[in-house]
């Protein structure tokens, strides 16, 4: 098995994105300058050995060596010895909305952080439980199948964006599909689903899917994201508008949201502004008969953050021989024109 020992600095790898900006920025002023000072074909022959390719070169050599670094510190680890491990717990799934009407702001700083935000404490509480991960909006799809590594599913959780299913709408009946089909186990009771949504544009299927689940002895719970008074929902500068120009308002559908825990056998809640529902969430799934679970754990890593520290050190010192004059060693390697 592998994994990132500390896997919470890989959040650095998004300082890329200001470095790409303040490097396309400089060239630009790079090149505004050199057209104001000479002609191309003057500065050619005042300057011949400045190839602008070196910049993109050292830029290059520099990002790949922060990539290494950062991933370095986050110390890459492949397990070694595993030993076989038996516990109590029950198995949880989370199928969570990604669809548009998710980014409203009526909770900060939208619905889908807020509810992203709150699958991370959620699963602070958990123990021995196993947990998976779908995500859904006209379309479902499992991300992550149950598992007890609560740290994947946490460096997992800032990548879900609306852009992941590009059908828009509230499919929560497939969202349930997809959830009986993640659950390995076909014994009775000791399954839970979770549905994180607004319940906005949702389909028709969801009381029959939800039927069938609880048949199958899982028990069901909603969880309605954002305030009932509503918000508009932001696309670019703007909000959606229906046909006449109108801004469209989306509320979360309280009552049907209820009528799905009801018939789910679970509880409804809502995630709102200053609302903390981890813990009675925590306690509804604790009444819920665990069962004993074996799996395998990795007793011992062998780490390997050393090669990739050693990669970024070498990149850095090919960046640091590259110089605005000509390098005849590069040359001949074919870096540069």
């Amino acid at each position: 098995m592998n994994r990132f020992q500390h896997p919470e600095y890989l959040q650095f790898l998004w300082l890329l994105l200001p470095m790409l900006f303040l490097f396309i920025l400089y060239m630009r002023w790079r090149a505004k300058s050199k057209r104001a000072f000479a002609s191309p074909h003057l500065w050619n022959t005042l300057a011949p050995n400045s190839a602008t390719s070196r910049h993109y070169t050292k830029f290059a050599l520099v990002s790949l060596a922060m990539i290494a670094l950062i991933f370095g510190i986050a110390n890459p680890q492949i397990g070694v010895k595993a030993e076989k491990v038996k516990r109590r717990g029950i198995d949880v799934m989370i199928a969570l909305d990604v669809s548009n009407s998710m980014l409203a702001q009526d909770v900060k700083p939208n619905r889908l952080d807020r509810a992203k935000l709150f699958i991370s404490r959620f699963m602070d509480k958990l123990q021995n439980d196993r947990i998976g991960l779908i995500v859904f909006a006209g379309n479902a799809y499992q991300q992550i199948p149950l598992t007890t590594d609560y740290s994947t599913v946490k460096m997992y959780l800032p990548m879900i964006n609306t852009s992941m299913v590009p059908t828009q709408g509230t499919a929560i009946g497939e969202a349930v599909n997809k959830a009986m089909e993640g659950f390995v186990s076909k014994d009775d009771e000791q399954k839970a689903l979770i549905i994180i949504t607004d319940g906005d544009d949702h389909d028709s299927d969801a009381e029959d899917a939800i039927q069938e689940a609880t048949s199958k002895g899982i028990k069901v719970f909603t969880i309605g994201v954002g305030e009932e008074t509503g918000a508009p929902i932001p696309i670019g500068n703007d909000y959606k508008r229906d046909e006449k120009g109108e801004v469209v308002m989306t509320k979360f559908n309280r009552e049907m949201l209820n009528n799905l825990a009801v018939k789910g056998n679970g509880q409804f809640y809502q995630l709102a502004a200053g609302n903390e529902i981890a813990d009675g969430l925590i306690a509804s799934l604790e009444k819920i008969e665990s069962k004993e679970l074996e799996d395998f754990q990795f007793s011992d890593y062998q780490s390997y953050f050393y090669i990739l520290l050693i990669l970024a050190v070498a990149l850095m010192a090919m960046e640091y021989f590259i110089t605005e004059k000509s390098n005849h060693w590069a040359e001949k390697l074919g870096l540069f024109k």
